[in-house]
């Protein structure tokens, strides 16, 4: 549930470089960081290429935005988007942008509007080049997006998300493993407990396009506790205030604390 101080939320789609198949997913995803107060679309609607679109445009209310190609091999679609990106910017209307392709030459534009102190949401697939995913406060690859957790089926035309990963891999994965203990070291207090939501924080600041679902897992809870190296912690305020999780990594010394 968004609250009403939610994030106002710009969500720009390179429609030629992105599948209609994501549509539903993406704005799931989108709702979770705020409002989408502008959804627009972008590609050149006279052609054939975009026609699987129209009915994604109807249901979710994304506005298409009409770029003509003008020469073979230029994208007058990209340049439309960067345009329109930096009228919005210039409007003070908004709190962060949603930027949906997997083109590198977004890279500048992220850059630009995290300069002006908001916040750029990326969303592309995974070969989406390593400098416009940097360039993003948080990037979100669409496999990840593209699945039905009632059905847990993809959803048509997108691409199909990862199977959970084994303890055995996670702990295998260096990278992984570094990335976790130095985030819940960071976070942590004297006795090593760093809530779970600081972790997060901190994992997303080193790396943009970090996703427990990467993995295989919906939630970091659930990517934490199956890399079987640290211990995780539900603690009650009361007052009828949902648990919040704390986790410690295993290596230091067993002791829980007093709740």
């Amino acid at each position: 549930m968004v609250s009403e101080n939610a994030d106002r939320l710009a969500v720009l789609i390179d429609a030629d470089n992105a599948q209609p198949g994501i549509v539903e997913g993406l704005l799931a995803e989108v709702a979770k960081y705020g409002t989408a107060h502008v959804k627009r679309a972008y590609g050149d609607w006279t052609g054939t290429s975009l026609r699987g679109w129209k009915q994604q445009l109807l249901d979710q209310s994304i506005q298409p935005i009409q770029q003509f190609a003008y020469t073979t091999g230029k994208n007058a679609t990209d340049a439309a988007m960067v345009i329109d990106a930096m009228d919005l910017l210039y409007s003070d209307r908004f709190d962060g942008f949603c930027l949906v392709s997997s083109d590198s030459d977004f890279t500048r534009l992220a850059a630009r509007i995290r300069e002006s102190g908001l916040t750029v949401y990326g969303f592309g697939e995974r070969k989406t080049p390593k400098p416009f995913v940097a360039a993003c406060d948080k990037f979100v690859y669409i496999e990840n997006l593209a699945y039905d957790q009632v059905s847990a089926t993809p959803a048509a035309g997108s691409p199909s998300p990862s199977p959970p990963s084994p303890a055995a891999a996670l702990k295998q994965d260096t990278a992984l493993v570094n990335l976790l203990r130095n985030a819940v070291e960071g976070g942590s207090d004297e006795d090593g407990w760093a809530p779970l939501a600081s972790v997060g924080h901190i994992i997303t600041k080193q790396r943009p396009e970090f996703d427990s679902r990467n993995y295989g897992y919906a939630k970091l809870s659930e990517l934490i506790a199956a890399t079987t190296l640290f211990v995780l912690d539900r603690r009650s305020p009361g007052d009828g205030k949902p648990g919040v999780i704390y986790v410690r990594a295993k290596r230091r010394q067993d002791k829980r604390p007093d709740t």
